[in-house]
Order: structure tokens, then sequence, then C-alpha cells
């Protein structure tokens, strides 16, 4: 019986402790959530609702012909993502940990641009790749006699160019993460790894990689969920063209929210984003469980 009362009065601690945390989850999470679902379900007229209308703005929505590329186009953006940004960090994250001199400064350089404000790297990154004589790659690239590029208005160089900006953003940041999980690897490893002879690529491959492994998995589906809801940067670098090349999902819900005032239309894609989501993060989770067992 004393056991049993220490429990509830140490559960009854812990419970008091998260109420506070629970009671601003439920205020700026859940509530608005439910209204979000609600909103979707009704006409309205800006925020007042009108008329239940069950899904038709569902329907509405799915029947848009921006939709179906605003949709392909996000899990474009998740692949590039993958292929350029989620690698990107662990290959520097790796090069600086096995780096003798200066590995103080490759550090402070490469948290640099992480530091400057997401609106400005934007614009930075679409002066850029400005397409004709003026873009400062071009410039570049016609000092060596090379003709100037499209760039951001060639549909198949977008998404890409877009990712390439992204990954400049915050690779510095996440790959402090992973010095930080390597930094606490044994290092008896790496001496036993290197009195046998083995060079970067076999401590790489048989001792960090398997140590960052769980950290990577759980960067990847972060990545993920930050990925699928691109905004600012296709709709400062290209307005979502060329001929909605670049548009993302969440740039036809804010279209559809700030410049036609349609808040159900727009309540309702946000749903059906939360909800590809979930199943995304539901299914990696299981399939890595799966792993791991």
């Amino acid at each position: 019986m004393k056991t049993k009362s220490k429990f509830r009065k140490k559960d009854l601690a812990g419970w008091l402790v998260m109420v506070p945390s629970l009671i601003l989850f439920a205020f700026y999470i859940w509530q608005p959530l439910i209204e979000n679902i609600r909103l979707s379900l009704y006409t309205a007229k800006r925020y007042e609702l009108v008329e239940f209308v069950g899904l038709d703005n569902y329907v509405r929505a799915v029947n848009s012909p921006d939709f179906m590329a605003a949709f392909s186009n996000t899990f474009e953006y998740i692949f590039w993502s993958l292929l350029i940004g989620f690698l990107v960090p662990i290959i520097v994250g790796i090069l600086i940990s096995e780096t003798v001199h200066f590995k103080g400064l490759f550090r402070v350089g490469v948290y640099f641009p992480n530091i400057m404000p997401s609106l400005a790297t934007v614009w930075i990154w679409s002066f850029f790749f400005t397409p004709g004589d003026t873009g400062v790659l071009n410039i570049l690239l016609g000092k060596l006699g090379i003709e100037p590029l499209m760039w951001l208005t060639d549909p198949d160089m977008t998404i890409p160019l877009i990712i390439v900006s992204m990954t400049w953003k915050s690779a510095g940041a996440t790959a402090l993460i992973y010095m930080a999980n390597i930094s606490s690897i044994n290092a008896d490893l790496y001496e036993a790894a290197t009195i046998d002879g083995a060079g970067i690529w076999q401590r790489t491959r048989y001792i960090t990689l398997p140590s960052v492994f769980g950290l990577a998995k759980t960067l990847l589906i972060l990545q993920v969920i930050s990925v699928f809801q691109i905004l600012q940067e296709p709709m400062v670098m290209t307005n979502g063209g060329p001929n909605n090349a670049s548009i993302s999902i969440m740039m036809l819900m804010y279209r559809y929210a700030f410049r036609d005032f349609n808040f159900p239309v727009a309540a309702a894609i946000s749903v059906m984003i939360c909800l590809v989501l979930v199943l995304l993060s539901g299914l990696y989770m299981k399939l890595t469980a799966a792993k791991d067992e």
C-alpha cells in the first residue's frame, strides 16, 4: 500500500509539472486544429461560418487545376531535399569531424548561413540565379565564355535550385548535430581502427555511419515534414512558376486563403496536408521499427 501511495504521489507530481505545457499545447495546437477542421466543412464569409457543406470544400480543392501540380511538386521537393539536403550535412559533419586543424573555424563557417534571416537568404539566391545577363551566376559563367542559362525560368531546374538554396541555409546547423553525435563515439574505436590500418572510408563505413544511423532516422522524418510545408522559397524566388512548375501545396493553400479569401477551401487543403504527414510519419516509423527488430 505504501508503494502504491508513493507511486500515486510521484505520478501526480509529474502530471502537475506537465499541466502548463498541456494547457499551452491544447490552446495553440489542438484548438486551432479542431477549428480548422470545422471551418473546412462549412462555407464562410471571411471567418464567419455560413452553411454546412460536408466534404464539398475538399472536392473543390482536389478538382482545382493547380492541385495535382502542387501535390506532385511537393513530393518532388521532398525527393530533391533527400537527394541533396539530407546527404550534405552528413558528409560535412563527417569531414569536419575527421579534420585535425581549424576544426572550430570550419564549424563557424558551415553554421554562418543559418544565422542569416530566411527571407534575406531567399532574396540573395534569387539574384544569384536571375536569368539573362544580369544574374550573378550568369555573369560569372560569362567570364568563362559560357552562354547565360535560364536557371529559375527553366521548369526542369527550378525545384532542384530552390532545394540548393535551402540546403545552403540549413545544412550547417544539421551538420553540427551530426558532429555532436560523432564526438560522443568512443575514441578507442577510432584509435583501434587506425592502428589496424583503416582509412577514413573504413572508419566512416564501420564506425561513424552505424553510430549516427538512429539520429539520421529522426532527422529524416523531420526533414520530410519540414519540406512538405515549403512556402516562402518558391513564393519569393519564382512565385510558383514558371507555369506552376514550382508551386507547392502550402503555396496553393496560401493563395486560397490570402489571395482569393476562400478560407474553407484553404482549411480543407491544410487538413489534407496534416493527414498526409501523419500517414508518412506512421509509415516511416513502422518501416524503421521493423528494421530495428
